[in-house]
């Protein structure tokens, strides 16, 4: 008997789909062609060099050059329940607080820690990438709650008692959302809170765009709005979006002190400590103020009302304003099977691959968000580079009959 050389439990898992798109547009852009690129998510500023000169100076503290605390330095866990308390109104302690590499350790030590083989999870769709990989890995089902344009791709109360099983446990609640820049408004965030409350759930929510929402729009955390949530309530973070920090890797984990002392069991043995320089720098960044985000968002403001304009102006696709994060999400299902220089894409990831060939621009389809029919644009790019990539993806389009 043959046994298969890589474990079905990873073999199971999809590469990241915006990665993928964005390294084939920087391999492509490497060979010389003019590619434009929409598909990273994340700021194209650099980390505010007050952070940067806090690295500086941890390198050369021999502190940081020894192991430290697995769930992290105690001083960012104070500082990071302080900055919850200042942004959100939520008050924990230190002990509540893991610092993770990356939002992407949360997001899995979350899941792996409330979730047995069979618990299902509420997924309000389109959703990012990971989450579907870190359910898996963690043996927990994934149960979509589709939204699409017509709201704004905001879920309702309704549209989750509809998928509500006795075998649910989380519902994953993200706003702002990537990959559709919606947010719910605060009345809309207490309703959800209070009837997950009353079916008894935990409540997962990623709030790592906590910052980027824009004109009238407020943010509000659920862990705040319904506080009889904080003992079933795991709020995840970090510094990538907020500070321009996406290399850096330092996220964290906020939640009950049971759940948080798992998760720090998991990281004990899976990673240890983040690295003491990317925690100081997390430190100089989460105990400043938010002018660097402030300049940040207004660049984003700009160029999200550039491209959802440019966007709609183009036959067949409908874009809704995103009001939060730095993404579009336009339909473009009118324009699927329509020939376009001597093809007829039928999915969006066919759409987006012609569009990368033949208009040299790199944008992700909704297949990897769980609605095809749509497309993930990231607004963190250049004015001019936004500007010009549209416009040949509207060139483009147009050709369509």
């Amino acid at each position: 008997m043959t046994r298969p050389r890589i474990s079905a439990r990873i073999s199971a898992i999809s590469e990241s789909a915006t990665l993928a798109v964005d390294a084939k547009a920087k391999a492509m852009k490497a060979a010389g062609r003019p590619v434009i690129g929409f598909g990273a998510g994340e700021p194209d500023f650099p980390t505010p060099d007050y952070i940067v000169e806090a690295a500086v100076e941890a390198c050369r503290n021999p502190r940081f050059h020894k192991y430290t605390p697995a769930g992290g330095l105690p001083e960012l866990k104070q500082a990071i329940a302080d900055k919850t308390l200042r942004d959100s109104g939520f008050q924990v302690e230190a002990a509540q607080v893991l610092v993770t590499n990356g939002g992407k350790q949360a997001v899995y030590e979350a899941f792996a820690t409330l979730l047995d083989p069979g618990d299902e999870v509420l997924v309000v769709a389109p959703y990012w990438t990971t989450y579907p990989e870190a359910i898996k890995l963690a043996g927990g089902v994934q149960v979509d709650v589709v939204t699409d344009e017509t709201t704004g791709y905001l879920a309702s109360v309704e549209q989750l008692e509809e998928k509500l099983t006795d075998r649910t446990k989380v519902l994953l609640f993200v706003s702002p959302s990537n990959p559709t820049g919606a947010v719910y408004s605060p009345a809309q965030v207490e309703e959800i809170g209070r009837w997950a409350l009353d079916k008894g759930l935990w409540v997962v929510t990623d709030e790592i765009y906590e910052h980027l929402v824009y004109g009238d729009t407020k943010f509000s955390s659920i862990a705040t709005a319904v506080p009889e949530l904080r003992d079933r309530v795991v709020v995840l973070n970090g510094v990538a979006k907020t500070y321009a920090m996406t290399g850096w890797r330092v996220g964290w984990l906020i939640g009950p002190s049971d759940v948080v002392k798992a998760a720090t069991n998991l990281q004990s043995h899976a990673t240890s400590n983040v690295s003491n320089v990317a925690q100081a720098a997390a430190l100089a960044a989460v105990s400043g103020d938010l002018s660097a985000v402030a300049q940040m968002r207004a660049a984003f403001d700009r160029r999200r009302q550039t491209m959802v304009r440019m966007l709609n102006e183009i036959p067949g696709v409908v874009c809704p304003e995103p009001f939060g994060a730095f993404y579009a999400y336009p339909s473009v299902k009118a324009l699927l099977g329509k020939e376009i220089r001597g093809k007829r894409p039928q999915t969006s990831a066919e759409l987006a691959e012609l569009i990368l060939e033949e208009a040299e621009v790199a944008l992700v389809p909704g297949e990897a968000f769980g609605t095809p029919g749509y497309f993930r644009l990231s607004y963190a790019l250049g004015d001019d580079d936004l500007v010009e990539g549209v416009s040949r993806v509207g060139k483009l389009l147009a050709e369509a009959h």
